[in-house]
């Protein structure tokens, strides 16, 4: 009660303001007649409210203030008639603001005042400077705004390429407008009631500070994820080893030997996360007291008697995804991708796929003309969208991988439909992942380069903000491989400048993920002098040591490597990955990502088989599960943690997998 009587005054003056601006005139009468009979005065409104003629000619000030490059004026008169929460809080004013800055900081090198411009210049480039290091730093995370902040550095700004845009006849005219519209709604809107606009900014920064909520505990969530992953998959495989050894105890006690085989396969079990197959087969199990200081790292592996799943009958299967119902085809599209990402990792998954590739599931010698591969031009979106879903999931798989690339019509189709399908569907976002693992392998990276597809994400790229995490990851990523190829590096020294523009910029975008791979991509395309040449004309290294001091050790320390490599003097265009070698890049990357299944739009309805329910009642085949041993090689020893990624990768294997 004490509160609202220290109070009274202004709060009542905010109620007579918020009635007048009503025109509630009986209802403010009566008010103002209450008010005096319990003892109080007559509430004054509050706020300061502007005519229409004052707004205009604060209006005109601002505008002559900014053609007349009148720094302090503007400033003042910005000061005095933009009200406090607008300016600190409202990302248009802060934004307007900022390239305000701008203006004013290259003023001199497009008019002559009448003096030393250089002088002028200078004077202003301080003040720009001073504005970054305080009210500036808040957008100093904005991909948008990141680049500017190296402006101060820059000898010439007129000349260098990340800020010609400045100085184009267009910029000045288009931001002058750009400040008419806002001048136009703010000034006009002080005449608001300070009620009205207490409950507008208030419910605008609890949305606000809603929506960075959620954001934090879905990025919290995955974390978490990830870890009970690890815990649960560590977990089954103590129980399984724990299991075996306790009956292998109970064996030595009733006199039977233990082989130095089973050892070594219990061995082989519990190391294979920390050392290579090779080493722990070369140990000597039969003397005593050789492998015990060998460092014990708990590995996933598959708990024992899983079941294999049932035998299905392709032929009626392909023929259905053929002639079916769009409904049907969506259907079985979703249950035989189900099979694959449900499946435990290990032999039944195993099992899974290469029933899918001995059946020939997708057709693959129909050049597109029927079979699964034809309903990715299907004109239903679903069935659209579940393909797409599918040869993704068969794509995430090392064998799925070798199938699909024997798929001569596959890649066509694919970028086919990357072009074509809305930029925020879930279908394009499965055939940019689908591409991205192809991407390992080496004929697929040498066939998107020549198809252009490293332009097409270039020019994707230059929008990142407006891009889907799981988007913008893939195309990073995929980038980055086919960087790594020679002839990728020489598309990207075409536009050169284009590209270390958009690379530059990623690096200072909030999503961490795609980090590694946009420094792997830096690296790989400065291994070209010609790229070199043009990053130096744009500063690069001022930019990377910007981004250098952020406090993250790991960037940090590649963003040391790529500064070396642009200040290297070598000639040889050749990288680490030569496009004269015969063999194949190491393709064991199997990770089954959670996205795989993520907004399932198609439901089954009431009665409606789906999924594992109708594949084993309609489809139900003749028992041939038969599981081949699956070709591993040996995992290639990793690169130091603080040089950049230099071999492709996919971010499926830092992503949310499924775990038993």
């Amino acid at each position: 009660m004490g509160d609202v009587l220290t109070y009274e005054a202004d709060l009542l003056g905010m109620v007579k303001e918020y009635l007048m601006f009503c025109e509630f005139e009986e209802t403010l009468k009566l008010f103002e007649k209450e008010c005096k009979i319990k003892g109080n005065s007559s509430p004054r409104p509050s706020g300061n409210l502007l005519k229409d003629d004052k707004v205009l000619a604060v209006q005109q000030d601002f505008l002559s203030s900014f053609d007349d490059g009148d720094v302090k004026v503007f400033f003042e008169l910005w000061n005095a008639h933009i009200p406090t929460d607008i300016r600190d809080f409202d990302p248009v004013a802060q934004k307007l603001e900022f390239y305000i800055q701008i203006h004013f900081a290259i003023f001199p090198l497009k008019h002559s005042l009448g003096r030393s411009d250089r002088v002028n210049f200078e004077e202003r480039i301080t003040h720009f400077k001073h504005y970054l290091e305080t009210r500036g730093a808040t957008l100093s995370q904005t991909t948008e705004f990141l680049p500017f902040y190296a402006l101060p550095f820059v000898p010439n700004p007129m000349a260098h390429p990340s800020f010609k845009g400045l100085f184009q006849e267009s910029w000045m005219p288009e931001l002058k407008r750009k400040l008419e519209k806002f001048l136009s709604v703010t000034l006009r809107a002080s005449g608001t009631p300070r009620l009205l606009t207490l409950y507008v900014s208030s419910g605008h920064k609890g949305l606000r500070q809603l929506q960075l909520q959620l954001a934090d505990a879905e990025r919290r969530a995955a974390s978490y994820m990830k870890k009970f992953g690890k815990m649960q998959t560590d977990y089954h495989n103590l129980i399984g080893v724990t299991a075996e050894l306790v009956d292998s105890l109970e064996a030595t006690v009733s006199g039977k030997m233990i082989s130095p085989e089973y050892l070594q396969n219990v061995c082989i079990r519990l190391f294979s996360g920390q050392m290579r197959r090779s080493s722990v087969q070369s140990m000597d199990f039969t003397r005593p007291g050789t492998v015990s200081d060998t460092p014990c790292s708990l590995a996933i592996s598959k708990p024992k008697d899983v079941p294999l799943l049932p035998s299905l009958d392709y032929e009626r299967l392909k023929k259905d995804l053929s002639s079916g119902t769009d409904r049907l085809k969506a259907l079985l599209l979703q249950a035989l991708r189900w099979r694959l990402t449900r499946s435990l990792p290990g032999e039944q998954r195993d099992t899974v796929l290469q029933a899918f590739v001995a059946n020939d599931l997708l057709d693959r010698h129909t050049n597109g003309q029927k079979g699964v591969l034809r309903l990715m031009k299907s004109s239903d979106e679903v069935v659209r969208q579940y393909t797409a879903r599918l040869l993704n999931a068969f794509a995430s798989l090392s064998e799925g991988r070798m199938y699909l690339s024997q798929i001569p019509s596959l890649m066509k189709i694919l970028e086919r439909a990357l072009k074509t399908e809305r930029k925020d569907s879930v279908t394009r976002e499965n055939v940019l992942g689908a591409l991205q693992k192809l991407s390992l392998r080496r004929p697929q990276q040498s066939a998107m380069i020549e198809h252009g597809l490293i332009s097409w994400l270039v020019d994707e790229l230059q929008e990142s903000d407006s891009l889907s995490d799981y988007t913008l990851e893939y195309s990073v990523a995929l980038l980055m491989n086919l960087c790594l190829r020679s002839q990728g590096r020489k598309k990207c020294a075409e536009r050169a400048d284009q590209v270390l523009r958009v690379l530059t910029d990623l690096l200072g975008h909030e999503n961490d993920e795609i980090r590694p791979y946009v420094n792997g991509a830096l690296y790989s395309i400065l291994g070209i002098p010609a790229v070199r040449g043009k990053a130096r004309e744009m500063s690069l290294e001022e930019i990377l040591r910007c981004y250098a001091k952020e406090g993250n050790p790991e960037l940090s320390r590649q963003i040391e490597f790529i500064i070396k490599q642009l200040n290297s003097g070598e000639v040889s265009e050749d990288g680490p990955e030569s496009d004269d070698e015969e063999e194949e890049d190491d393709d064991e990357d199997d990770a089954m990502e959670a996205d795989l299944d993520k907004e399932e739009v198609l439901q089954p309805e009431l009665e409606e088989l789906s999924g594992e329910s109708l594949l084993t009642t309609e489809y139900l085949g003749i028992m041939t599960n038969m599981v081949r041993s699956k070709r591993r090689t040996a995992t290639p020893l990793g690169q130091s943690i603080d040089e950049p990624l230099q071999r492709p990768v996919t971010p499926s294997s830092h992503r949310n997998v499924y775990v038993v």
